[in-house]
């Protein structure tokens, strides 16, 4: 299983009977999966089969849908004529001709189309129509657009691997690095100890030696990062196993990285030695630069 990136696009369109539609499937990082989905509400039932199909395969993302569905009109409408209502047109017209007969008036005779067009006398209907098998196309074609869709999130993953574990190899090398200026300041960091010690010696008669020499013993401790560099190891091994193995590993490599970044803050401050600082200090870098690729994976 490959990692998956949470961007990700896709685009159809397609035509049954007298409908047309268009559609497109787009996704963005986020915390947790977000479906959001605009498809005709009148299509009973199409909105949720949409969401289990969505549901089942994906983990995290920003997910929008958009479905932009037509219908022929004169394929959709039905017109036909009330008769009562043209009775009455009818009655109302020649009641108003011979009115107007009377008072010697002459009116002219009204058109067909002038009398279909009062109020209520042409009705318009739609036709019922069975959405079975328009809806039997559209998920249809929704399965090879989401296909599409998932695998141009994969593309991005495969992607995204690559740069995760080139970045791995380079923080694995910085601590390598780390270890060997540790080593090398080793001896250093044990002779200014003893200095400390001595100067403290000379100058006090009331100091006692034996706390003065565990004071010390602790700041070696607390200079001591070996510590840091194993933990960076097995964090190191843990992040390549997720990236290699793949699947829904967003989430724990986000929180990898906040512990990559605890050792490498840790390693700047206990550093005491300009080389290792450095190693720190670009460590830091590389660990941010992890991160902002890690906020893409799903």
């Amino acid at each position: 299983m490959s990692l998956k990136s949470m961007t990700g696009f896709a685009a159809a369109q397609g035509t049954y009977e007298n409908y047309a539609w268009s559609w497109d499937i787009r996704s963005v990082n986020a915390k947790g999966l977000d479906l959001r989905l605009r498809v005709p509400d009148w299509i009973e039932g199409f909105e949720n089969a949409l969401k289990r199909k969505m549901s089942a395969a994906l983990g995290r993302g920003n997910v929008t849908l958009a479905l932009r569905l037509s219908r022929a009109e004169e394929e959709g409408v039905h017109l036909q004529v009330n008769d009562r209502a043209l009775a009455a047109a009818l009655t109302a017209i020649s009641a108003v001709q011979s009115a107007a007969e009377e008072a010697g008036i002459a009116l002219e005779a009204p058109s067909a189309a002038e009398v279909l067009h009062m109020r209520g006398v042409l009705k318009t209907e739609q036709i019922e129509q069975d959405t079975g098998p328009l809806v039997t196309a559209l998920l249809y074609q929704f399965d090879s657009l989401f296909a599409e869709f998932i695998n141009s999130r994969s593309e991005e993953g495969a992607t995204l691997q690559t740069v995760l574990l080139g970045q791995l190899d380079r923080v694995a090398q910085l601590r390598l690095d780390a270890l060997l200026y540790a080593e090398t300041r080793r001896d250093l960091i044990a002779d200014n100890l003893k200095a400390a010690l001595a100067r403290v010696m000379d100058n006090s008669e009331r100091a006692d030696p034996n706390r003065v020499a565990q004071e010390l013993a602790l700041l070696a401790v607390k200079a001591d990062v070996t510590e840091e560099l194993d933990r960076l190891a097995a964090h190191i091994e843990a992040a390549r196993k997720l990236i290699i193995n793949g699947g829904h590993v967003g989430r724990k490599l986000d929180f990898l990285m906040q512990e990559f970044n605890r050792e490498a803050n840790t390693l700047c401050s206990k550093a005491q030695n300009a080389d290792l600082t450095a190693v720190g200090l670009e460590l830091k870098t590389v660990i941010d630069q992890m991160r902002e690729q890690v906020q893409n994976i799903e």
